[in-house]
């Protein structure tokens, strides 16, 4: 059978993808070296899932095997996407990308670890997400191509009109998971991928914008290597062109600098064994231990909730069944093309609780499966959690 231009593409890039990891796996260090600081040690760029979670790496043996689907369709029936290809180089790439994300994000490597420590240190991702420039093949399509290579399966389209952008959901596809597995190593987790709307930005801003993807070329071919990798497919832009599309739109200041990196992981509360499974124990949790969440929005449509003395941003959505809050993002000094180092955001940590559908609310809970829970994403909650790696709650969080 004949494959088109596409499919031809994204299977070549698939291909070729840990090979490149393996090739560059000492020489990505010195480019990470030149961006952020601090830098990353060597070997971070390609690692094991045993090296990530000690223990909890892609589980071998004799073990409890269950099939896993995150997702179910619009009428309620359940997804039932085979994976295809290979699962252990799927999942290494997924742990390099997680590597990067959290060697440059100490407030998210913190959390999981105190989570771990209460829940046996086992922790399911809902979701990862990413963003991207929607111009020049740089946009949501550039990355989501090697997630479909793999099984997903695209799911609906959200728009935030006020932030010029747009962003599609993709579902996992169902694949044999062993009991205990934990990060990466457990269920395969929903994609989350924005875009900015650059022809909808000012000129000065698309001028900015169109020269480093117009400089990094056919980059955009190998998105999921460069969050592998934790490297920019373009130059360091200057300082005076990151303030520029800072002021207009930080999204777009966001992505000049950390590009195809994972913007957000997110721990999926219910899927928790302790009381953290409650997304509101595990915000006073979070922050009793001294970390900040993103407060845009407050919490229940815009109300606030004090629970012995901490206050609680959570994001619901309009039918009561999806629950999100979110901490604020990190800061990391990044070296700009003239020499200039400032602080920029970085990434941050995400915590979304399911509800059971109505219709299932009867079920046992030991029958209760993830298609049995409210899927998708909500406008209103996502345009909230947007607002982690902004100036104001960076600002709140240094103070």
């Amino acid at each position: 059978m004949m494959l088109n231009k596409m499919e031809t593409m994204r299977l070549s890039s698939s291909s070729s993808l840990l090979s490149s990891i393996k090739h560059n796996s000492h020489s990505s260090s010195s480019i990470s070296h030149s961006l952020f600081s601090p830098p990353q040690p060597k070997s971070t760029n390609f690692i094991s899932l045993k090296t990530m979670y000690p223990g909890n790496s892609i589980p071998r043996g004799n073990r409890n095997l269950s099939v896993l689907s995150a997702s179910k369709a619009d009428d309620g029936s359940q997804i039932d996407s085979p994976f295809q290809g290979g699962e252990s180089f799927f999942r290494s790439v997924l742990a390099s990308m997680e590597a990067v994300y959290l060697n440059r994000n100490p407030t998210a490597k913190s959390i999981l670890e105190h989570v771990r420590s209460v829940d046996n240190d086992q922790i399911c991702y809902d979701h990862l997400a990413f963003r991207t420039f929607g111009v020049n093949g740089y946009g949501i399509d550039s990355m989501a191509n090697f997630f479909l290579d793999f099984g997903y399966t695209q799911r609906e389209e959200l728009r935030f009109p006020a932030k010029k952008l747009k962003a599609l959901w993709f579902s996992p596809p169902s694949l044999p998971v062993f009991d205990g597995g934990s990060g990466v190593g457990g269920p395969l987790p929903r994609i989350f991928i924005s875009e900015l709307l650059v022809d909808e930005m000012s000129q000065q801003a698309q001028e900015i914008i169109r020269k480093y993807t117009q400089i990094s070329g056919s980059g955009y071919k190998h998105a999921a290597l460069s969050s592998a990798l934790g490297s920019l497919t373009w130059e360091k832009p200057l300082y005076s062109e990151f303030q520029l599309l800072a002021r207009e739109s930080e999204y777009a200041a966001w992505t000049l600098v950390n590009g195809y990196a994972v913007n957000h992981v997110t721990i999926s509360t219910h899927r928790l064994k302790s009381h953290l499974r409650d997304i509101k124990s595990l915000n006073q949790f979070i922050e009793k231990n001294g970390f900040k969440l993103n407060s845009e929005g407050g919490v229940l449509k815009g109300m606030v909730q004090i629970t012995n003395n901490f206050i609680s941003s959570l994001s619901v959505s309009p039918d009561g069944l999806l629950l999100q809050s979110s901490t604020v993002a990190d800061s990391v000094s990044f070296s700009f093309s003239d020499g200039v180092t400032e602080s920029v955001p970085c990434s941050y940590i995400e915590f979304a609780e399911r509800l059971i559908l109505p219709q299932f609310k009867d079920l046992p809970e030991k029958e209760v499966k993830e298609f049995h829970r409210r899927d998708g994403f909500e406008v209103g909650n996502a345009d909230k959690i947007f607002e982690s790696t902004s100036k104001g709650q960076l600002t709140r969080k240094a103070g």
